[in-house]
């Protein structure tokens, strides 16, 4: 019996765990996380000299430890922080690409519609003289109506050029016929028989139609990129879970606890975990790339012969076409005028001054590039560019937060820190979104409980693009109020089973976090503590029997 007792004991003393990352036969110093956790600026007090036990701890492997409840409580925080604030520095990296990228743009369609206005001033004095000076309002408020269409107003752009014409034929009509005393009623009138006359020719439908494609692009696809920007911010503010919390703490600052501060995720490890916390994120990937690819297509109609330039700097040249077309036939017009209005007495100026105010010839308009300005050529390859890099972001994220941070290098599979030692990681990697999370072995995920600002969001990416597809049809569509088309309540804008679901509420950290279950498909190599039972049992068994035979 005393041999057994003695084999018992010796066998235990080969068997006993290893301590910390080299093992030792004794309690590890906490020297090292004393400094580093000191040097995130928490107090040291209650940090523990050298190794304990790790019974206490609710995230990490309960092995010898330096790290209390407090200290796992701390670094759980810390790290939940420290991947937000990436979220937010690549959100606010790609919503500065994004805001660059419609500063760039709207500069230019600006730019274009300003010259566009002056080229008309310059070409009508010149042309018309009085005549265009006594009537330039007409004029300078197509373009400033324009100018507010395409800053998001609640402007009609179809009524605009409509009234436009209208008011046009008002005032050559009352140029015209000067001779004449002509009362308000009477130009309304005029004004109303526009349809039926044509005066104006062929040029305001195809002014029309040309003007409308172009503005109704140029509209959609800058608050496709304001839109995009603000999606952008809204989710890099949200708030990452308690659970995403303790799968972060066990990657990042568990390793630190059990002295193998050297230690460094493994590359599947830290996706499932990556994957897990950014699964809602993820679910944005389809209606982001759909806005994407729309917003693509949108810009490539910019680039054609009938483009952007071609709209911009050609008004001036078609509304002369117009008036020109009304003065060669405008003995005509005048007699159906006088037959459906009626017939107006004498009482103005002379015929003679009538005359040389509606001389005017072709207006020349010379448009002088500018060889340095920005084409639309360059513009637009560079958005598409851009674009098309920025289509993948979403499902991307979890590969940057790993990038920096997982073990490389030769043998760093056997080697790395797998959430419980240093070790090969065995589970295989999730998918992408929060219904490939089902079975994640680090991240507990209730997969009926979305969270709710992700998905207003994802409704804003799908309202924006159905607009941009309308766009590309020429259809015009009201922009006002889109960044909340689906944050206010009553908004009628709840698809699928959205509306039936309660927004997730994310608990503050009230009490000490409780250790989550390893799922039985995470073939982990076991905590220290766990490995200590047998020889307990047996030292505790051997010094029975030596009290028992005294």
């Amino acid at each position: 019996m005393d041999s057994f007792i003695i084999a018992a004991l010796a066998l235990c003393s080969l068997t006993a765990p290893a301590f910390g990352d080299k093992g030792t036969s004794k309690a590890r110093s906490c020297s090292d996380i004393r400094q580093f956790y000191s040097g995130k600026r928490f107090s040291l007090d209650g940090v523990p000299q050298s190794e304990i036990s790790g019974e206490h701890l609710r995230i990490c492997p309960q092995g010898y430890t330096c790290c209390t409840s407090e200290m796992e409580d701390n670094l759980a925080v810390l790290s939940r922080k420290e991947v937000e604030g990436v979220l937010k520095e690549a959100g606010r990296s790609l919503q500065n690409s994004l805001n660059g990228q419609y500063k760039t743009f709207d500069g230019y369609f600006l730019e274009l519609l300003n010259r566009s206005a002056l080229n008309l001033q310059e070409s009508f004095t010149a042309t018309w003289g009085a005549l265009y000076v006594r009537n330039s309002q007409v004029f300078s408020e197509l373009y400033m109506d324009l100018r507010h269409y395409y800053r998001g107003a609640n402007v009609n752009l179809e009524d605009v050029l409509n009234d436009f014409w209208a008011r046009l034929l008002e005032k050559l009509f009352y140029h015209a016929n000067r001779q004449y005393s002509i009362s308000e009623d009477y130009l309304e009138c005029v004004s109303k028989q526009i349809d039926t006359l044509r005066p104006f020719g062929d040029v305001p439908r195809a002014m029309k139609m040309m003007v409308t494609r172009t503005f109704v692009a140029a509209r959609s696809f800058v608050q496709g990129l304001v839109v995009s920007g603000e999606v952008v911010r809204k989710v890099s503010q949200v708030q990452l879970s308690q659970e995403c919390m303790r799968a972060t703490m066990r990657m990042t600052y568990c390793p630190h606890c059990r002295g193998m501060a050297s230690a460094r995720p493994c590359a599947n490890y830290c996706s499932n975990v990556m994957k897990g916390c950014l699964a809602n994120q993820a679910d944005l990937n389809t209606e982001w790339r759909h806005l994407a690819e729309t917003m693509m297509q949108v810009a490539d109609r910019f680039d054609d012969p009938s483009g952007v330039d071609s709209v911009l700097l050609t008004l001036p040249v078609r509304i002369s076409e117009g008036i020109m077309t009304m003065n060669e036939n405008l003995q005509t017009i005048n007699s159906k005028l006088f037959q459906t209005c009626g017939n107006i007495r004498e009482g103005g100026f002379s015929s003679t001054a009538v005359d040389d105010a509606m001389k005017g010839g072709r207006v020349t308009v010379e448009d002088k590039l500018d060889a340095s300005s920005t084409t639309i050529q360059k513009l637009v390859t560079d958005v598409t560019a851009r674009l098309r890099d920025l289509q993948s972001y979403w499902v991307s994220l979890p590969n940057l937060l790993c990038s920096d941070r997982v073990a490389t290098g030769t043998g760093a599979e056997d080697k790395c820190w797998n959430g419980m030692n240093r070790a090969r990681y065995l589970p295989e990697v999730m998918g992408d979104g929060l219904a490939s999370q089902i079975n994640n072995p680090e991240v507990e995920i209730d997969i009926t409980k979305p969270d709710m600002t992700i998905r207003q969001q994802i409704m804003q990416l799908k309202i924006m693009t159905h607009r941009l597809k309308n766009a590309l049809n020429g259809q015009d569509v009201d922009f006002q109020d889109t960044s909340d088309d689906v944050s206010g309540s009553g908004s009628g804008m709840c698809t699928e089973e959205m509306c039936s679901r309660g927004p997730r509420l994310v608990d503050l950290v009230t009490e000490t976090p409780r250790r989550y279950p390893l799922p039985p498909e995470n073939k982990r190599v076991k905590a220290s503590a766990n490995q200590n039972l047998p020889c307990t049992a047996i030292y505790l068994l051997s010094l029975l029997m030596l009290l028992l035979r005294r």
